[in-house]
């Protein structure tokens, strides 16, 4: 993947910080027809296009058919950074949303995603049951929207940034020309 090689490159700290992609979804989910206005020819089209993209990253991708509104998941990714080996938890999230085409915004798909990486799962819950990280995701929407990140991935360094799945190359040259220096 890219960001493993810049971070094999160049001497960063990787911070997530989470965005409001499609905040407005039902926590059950709505049809990529619906969110997009689309028909399902398009959809399947749209789902090649990420298919490609993703492989061309290294990264699996299945049919997705569904989004689901991930402000739960947010939440318990700004815990489980807090936790030993917690990091993990962004790659099971990613492949439980766009692989297995889970409901992230359903607590047991949460707490076995949890159960999968080894993290605690009473904790988890107690974190879910309380929102006790909703502020800290607060922080970062107020973030996004100061970074003026308007999709996923945006790769920000100092005051600059780009968005979206960019080459090897471009995420170099940002953090070149933001002084980073490589290895």
């Amino acid at each position: 993947m890219r960001i493993d090689r810049i971070r094999q490159n160049y001497d960063i700290k990787l911070e997530f910080v989470q965005f409001p992609l499609h905040p407005e979804t039902p926590t059950e989910g709505k049809t990529l027809e619906a969110l997009f206005g689309a028909n399902s020819e398009q959809i399947a089209e749209k789902n090649a296009q990420m298919k490609e993209l993703m492989e061309a990253e290294g990264l699996p991708y299945g049919k997705r058919t569904h989004t689901y509104n991930s402000r739960k998941a947010q939440e318990l990714a700004k815990w489980a950074d807090t936790q030993v080996n917690g990091d993990a938890i962004h790659d099971a999230l990613f492949r439980a949303y766009f692989v297995d085409g889970c409901n992230v915004a359903d607590k047991e798909v949460l707490l076995s995603v949890c159960r999968d990486i080894g993290l605690d799962e009473k904790a988890a819950s107690n974190v879910l049951e309380s929102s006790s990280y909703s502020d800290a995701v607060d922080a970062d929407w107020k973030k996004s929207r100061a970074y003026g990140v308007t999709g996923v991935p945006t790769y920000v360094t100092g005051q600059s940034g780009i968005v979206g799945a960019q080459p090897y190359e471009a995420i170099e040259q940002l953090l070149q020309q933001t002084g980073v220096e490589a290895r």
